[in-house]
């Protein structure tokens, strides 16, 4: 089962999702499963987990209540209040078969680096995972030292890098590579192979440019901590030329079976606990 670990869906209001900032038009629209599935199909993905992108428990349960009409949505992402001392009966509230993990947009807050230092959040934190909730962690580049220790404090289940990291693409592979490899070095963590595309780029660098984060991000992590995410339909503001899907195919042409399956699904699996698709047909 090929499995594309990052999308999202969404019905479009401004004060709901702000960070869609003006210069990002394609996405100021209701962006829905039926939208998605052609890309789907084209590129032989029959499962996704489907994360969130605002901060509300609101969008978790339509999300979830929209992922259990949705075929090929295995999983969801969604957003709780980690601080809150009523998060126990928050999480009873939100309890859900295709609930397997959790994110907060840490990139946004005011300083990302107090967040993730938060007694609050820490506890918060270590009662999600003792439920065996996954953690994805949305930072950018500017952060990743504190991730790094916030990671260290939550090794009781998985823990998940989104986008690389953000990477400041200017600076280079080699410097991603320096910056994450410590949280690499943390056996419960795994990266997304996702969010490049969108990230700020020096004036002509290519898509092909972004290659080399692939190959770093196979030499400290391996493929067995890796997953494809296509981040739809936020890839949908890279050049009308470039896509997620046949970036991470180029990425990964020279790999062997079993590592490109544990790329493309087989980590996914392990990591949001993915059921097998149903059997169809006759018996």
């Amino acid at each position: 089962m090929r499995i594309d670990s990052h999308q999202h869906f969404w019905r479009y209001t401004p004060q709901d999702y702000r960070w869609i900032g003006d210069d990002m038009a394609v996405l100021k629209q209701d962006l829905l499963p039926e939208t998605l599935r052609p890309a789907l199909q084209r590129h032989d993905i029959q499962g996704t987990v489907l994360v969130q992108a605002c901060s509300s428990v609101q969008e978790t349960r339509w999300l979830l209540d929209l992922a259990g009409k949705t075929d090929f949505v295995r999983a969801v992402t969604g957003w709780v209040d980690l601080s809150s001392p009523a998060l126990q009966q928050a999480l009873d509230a939100i309890s859900h078969p295709l609930l397997r993990g959790f994110r907060h947009q840490v990139q946004d807050e005011p300083a990302p680096a107090q967040w993730l230092a938060d007694p609050a959040i820490n506890a918060g934190l270590r009662q999600l995972q003792q439920k065996g909730y996954v953690y994805e962690i949305l930072v950018t580049h500017r952060h990743l030292t504190d991730a790094v220790k916030f990671a260290k404090r939550h090794d009781d289940y998985f823990l998940v890098l989104d986008h690389f990291g953000k990477p400041e693409l200017s600076r280079g592979a080699a410097h991603w590579k320096q910056q994450v490899a410590p949280l690499a070095g943390l056996k419960h963590v795994s990266c997304k192979l996702s969010g490049l595309l969108t990230e700020p780029r020096p004036a002509g660098m290519s898509a092909r440019d972004l290659l080399p984060y692939f190959e770093a991000a196979l030499e400290i992590f391996g493929a067995e901590r890796l997953m494809f995410g296509s981040d739809w339909p936020v890839c949908l503001l890279a050049d009308v030329d470039e896509n997620p899907w046949d970036l991470c195919e180029q990425a990964t042409a020279t790999l062997s079976t079993d590592e490109q399956a544990a790329i493309y699904g087989g980590n996914a699996c392990t990591i949001y606990r993915l059921q097998p698709l149903p059997i169809t047909g006759n018996d």
